[in-house]
């Protein structure tokens, strides 16, 4: 059967796999068994195989060949997660999305608490692993991510990380999906608008293969982290960002060299040598520098900002208005 056979796809499952091939047939019995309970439900399953070394790939070959449901797709190479991710999302056909983890950490079982929540008019519903099982070594960083990630992005949850996520699918298709930005898709869902929600859902301990977090993972989340500061706090305005540290910098500067005038000019003091003076000019320059990099900025977003992005922003509408209705734009003055 084609995958056009499938009649209203409204749930597409995304799962990136690495490295996982004793899950995957036990995983997929797993979700055809929560599906089980929403009989009314169509969905499809979507295996991402990023770059596993293993028999991770002929297995979803052959998954995907005994069910009509499951498709896979093989990326050239490991590209991560988000990677993964963002490949998964570019072939889902149903309207609402949930992501979860090929280890089977995962419980499948949760996914129909996780659709009721989107029913109930959440965008977005992140898991939150309250009785996490996993080593202390995993849980402490964890925690300190999820704190720091709270008080940069404004977004309180227990737990961004986790991988078992349901939403709609535009929300996906919204937030930039690349590095390690997977961790943060409910800090930029909710910059960009959308209903966030958390749920406690089960975690069970890895069973099968290893864990693919290691401390380089934190040291990249922690860059990823400032990317995401960036994106939802001076995305729409640059010059706030970079004018703030010129501005800053340069008053600095200012009043180093300002102290400086003073000491030359009624002190008497010689002031060609000292480090202050160097500094005090650096900073000025500095100063000068980021706030024409965030002028430079605002010149940019002005020339690529156009209609289609801010009508991406509108939640509703009254009504559709039709091609013939919209005005055309106004043609500059003494055109023909």
């Amino acid at each position: 059967m084609s995958i056009e056979a499938i009649p209203e796809v409204r749930v597409s499952v995304l799962i990136p796999v690495k490295d996982e091939e004793a899950t995957l047939r036990i995983l997929l019995g797993e979700i055809d068994a929560a599906f089980a309970t929403m009989p009314e439900t169509e969905y499809e399953v979507i295996f991402v195989d990023d770059g596993s070394t293993d028999r991770s790939w002929p297995v979803m070959c052959e998954l995907a060949r005994d069910s009509e449901r499951v498709r896979a797709l093989r990326l050239r190479r490991n590209f991560g997660k988000a990677a993964a991710l963002a490949a998964a999302v570019d072939e889902a056909r149903g309207e609402l999305v949930v992501t979860m983890d090929a280890d089977l950490q995962d419980d499948p079982a949760e996914v129909p608490r996780l659709l009721a929540e989107l029913e109930d008019g959440a965008d977005l519903v992140s898991g939150h692993k309250a009785d996490r099982k996993d080593p202390l070594g995993k849980r402490i960083p964890s925690k300190f991510f999820n704190k720091m990630t709270g008080v940069i992005t404004g977004l309180k949850l227990n737990d961004h990380n986790c991988g078992l996520k349901a939403a709609r699918t535009e929300v996906y298709r919204r937030v930039p999906l690349y590095g390690e930005l997977h961790r943060y898709i409910p800090a930029l869902a909710h910059q960009s608008g959308y209903k966030v929600r958390e749920l406690a859902v089960n975690h069970r301990p890895r069973e099968h293969g290893r864990s693919k977090y290691g401390f380089e993972r934190y040291v990249r989340g922690a860059i990823d982290l400032l990317t995401v500061m960036t994106i939802t706090k001076y995305g729409r305005r640059p010059a706030h960002l970079f004018g703030g540290l010129g501005l800053a910098s340069g008053l600095l500067g200012f009043v180093l060299l300002a102290y400086l005038t003073v000491v030359k000019l009624f002190g008497g003091e010689a002031i060609g040598d000292r480090p202050l003076l160097m500094l005090g000019i650096l900073l000025v320059i500095l100063g000068v520098q980021m706030i024409s990099i965030g002028l430079i900025a605002e010149i940019v977003l002005h020339r690529t900002a156009n209609r289609r992005e801010a009508t991406e922003l509108i939640a509703e509408r009254t009504k559709t208005l039709e091609p013939a209705d919209v005005a055309e734009p106004a043609k500059p003055l003494g055109a023909k």
